[in-house]
């Protein structure tokens, strides 16, 4: 072979392996921008309550009827006509405690009205939310019988709109008063001798809307007869077991509440005090509510989130307003309305509130969730709205079927942060652009339980992009990891009664290396991880 066709057959050579070399670069995948997260393990900071996981249960739509009380003699399974597929779905969030019976139910509420035998209660009409009948049949004493089912607590709102202060003092004698008094017999001829817990007392609800509309002066002259004259009897709630006193407070931005409370707080005299302040706010971009919570794209999706990371900024004012007043924070915010409102679903009561659950708000309660524990200090309780058939629901149900929410799963997946102790993290979140808005593309927490375990919550707002997390540990070493990861093909993606599982956890691979852990988030993800801490000599 001459040199001259030599050289062309080594050319010829080289461009194929060229082009092979290409051809096997571009098949591989591609892997994942990777994203840093630090976890300080050895300096645990506040202590997450698990109060911040509290639910909401209002006389609304099917809310209590249909979604808690089926009766007694109804079909569908029962304990004393509370509905035991909800109590068994409910037990595995250990849900801490429930808010009863409103919302702006509470303040027409008149506790004698669901008292004593059935066939003897005050029928009236529920005017907050669509002029139906109340029947009363779900009243005080199945309230509690039903925590006792779910295992939680009661979280009661008295009824200072069209109430009075001799009526909240009455109800709470009654609930906890002893056999000895007559408030304590009435209860004991009911079928419950010994006195109930009360741990929490709201005083009122949106005073400055649905409650009355009374100026923040007004309200605060209330706040205080309420405080002072409404007591708990039980004598296990002593000193530091005493029921929590919790004011109205502000209404998303506006703070005027939110500073008349505090600064009578910060002026009291001896006879009175509280020791909570509320705060509502619920993502719904716009008001009225108009935006689908089924069949939307991404622009949806994308302002939704976009509104709900509004609550870190509104924490962080009411911190510092409340820090002026209280700088030992003695006082905590109570976020008890919080969640997503949005249109009712087509071919619905308007009055009931009834939207469909999402994977987009699995996301929005995960973001919720981080952001209180990121201000576990000052937020020490929270209630989604609401727990059964409303707004941003639990649980779903249709007769005799139950369906598990997107956002149930995210409940069940972070029990682990129950009462656990909030972990310094450094993360390099990302960006996830959408039109103007400019949103982080990952978010996370993480913290100690008590058992030492450490526990990480992550998730990934981009629809389209997956993200590798490395996660690196500050102190000690990671041991056996369980991991688990909810997403779902599309941002609408709901799960129904005929397709219960669309959107549910499955198992998520990690790979673990002394101090360092990687694991990859899907695309609109959420991640919760539980990894053993050990010493480097192995214990933990």
């Amino acid at each position: 072979m001459s040199p001259a066709k030599q050289s062309h057959c080594k050319l010829v050579l080289l461009v194929a392996l060229l082009c092979a070399a290409r051809g096997a670069i571009a098949a591989e995948p591609a892997r994942e921008p990777v994203v840093e997260m630090g976890i300080d393990a050895g300096h645990p900071g506040a202590r997450i309550h698990r109060e911040v996981f509290g639910q909401f249960a209002e006389h609304l739509g099917g809310g209590i009827y249909g979604g808690i009380w089926v009766g007694r003699n109804s079909s569908i399974p029962n304990v004393r006509g509370i509905r035991s597929d909800v109590v068994a779905a409910l037990r595995a969030l250990k849900v801490p405690d429930v808010r009863w019976p409103g919302g702006c139910f509470a303040d027409e509420y008149h506790w004698r009205d669901g008292v004593g035998p059935a066939g003897q209660r005050r029928a009236t009409v529920n005017t907050n939310w669509g002029d139906v009948p109340e029947s009363n049949a779900f009243g005080s004493d199945e309230f509690m019988d039903f925590l006792q089912q779910i295992g939680s607590q009661p979280y009661l709102s008295v009824n200072v709109g069209s109430g009075s202060v001799r009526e909240a003092a009455d109800w709470l004698a009654y609930l906890t008063a002893p056999t000895t008094t007559a408030a304590g017999r009435e209860r004991a001829a009911n079928g419950h001798p010994a006195p109930y817990r009360v741990p929490y007392l709201g005083l009122g609800n949106e005073s400055w809307g649905c409650g009355g509309a009374l100026s923040p002066d007004f309200y605060v002259n209330e706040m205080r007869r309420f405080s002072r004259f409404v007591h708990n009897y039980n004598p296990a709630q002593r000193g530091p077991q005493a029921m929590q006193r919790i004011a109205v407070g502000a209404d998303g931005a506006s703070t005027d509440y939110l500073q008349s409370v505090m600064q009578a707080w910060h002026d009291k005299v001896w006879s009175w005090d509280i020791e909570g302040v509320s705060l509502h706010y619920y993502s719904s971009a716009g008001w009225p509510p108009a935006h689908p919570s089924q069949h939307f794209g991404e622009d949806e999706y994308a302002l939704l989130l976009a509104d709900t990371l509004r609550m870190e900024r509104l924490i962080r004012t009411q911190t510092a307003l409340m820090d002026r007043y209280d700088p030992q924070r003695k006082v905590a915010l109570v976020v008890d309305e919080w969640g997503t409102w949005l249109a009712p679903l087509p071919g619905s009561n308007p009055g009931f509130l009834m939207q469909q659950n999402s994977l987009r708000d699995a996301l929005l309660a995960a973001l919720n969730l981080n952001i209180f524990a990121r201000h576990a200090e000052r937020v020490r309780m929270a209630n989604i709205a609401q727990m059964i058939n409303v707004l941003q629901a639990m649980v779903l149900t249709d007769g005799p079927r139950l369906v598990l929410t997107p956002t149930y799963h995210v409940f069940r997946m972070y029990v682990p942060f129950q009462d656990a102790s909030l972990l310094p993290v450094s993360l390099q979140p990302g960006r996830y652009v959408k039109g103007a808005l400019r949103l982080p593309q990952v978010d996370g927490i993480a913290a100690r339980e008590a058992d030492g375990r450490i526990a990480v919550a992550l998730v990934n707002l981009d629809p389209a992009r997956a993200i590798a997390v490395r996660i690196h540990l500050d102190h000690g070493r990671i041991g056996a990891v369980r991991a688990e990861q909810l997403t779902a093909p599309q941002v609408d993606a709901v799960n129904t009664f005929s397709d219960p599982t669309a959107v549910v956890p499955r198992a998520l691979a990690a790979s673990a290396a002394d101090a360092a852990l990687r694991v990859v988030l899907a695309p609109k993800s959420v991640s919760v991880l539980q990894f053993e801490s050990l010493e480097h000599g192995g214990k933990r």
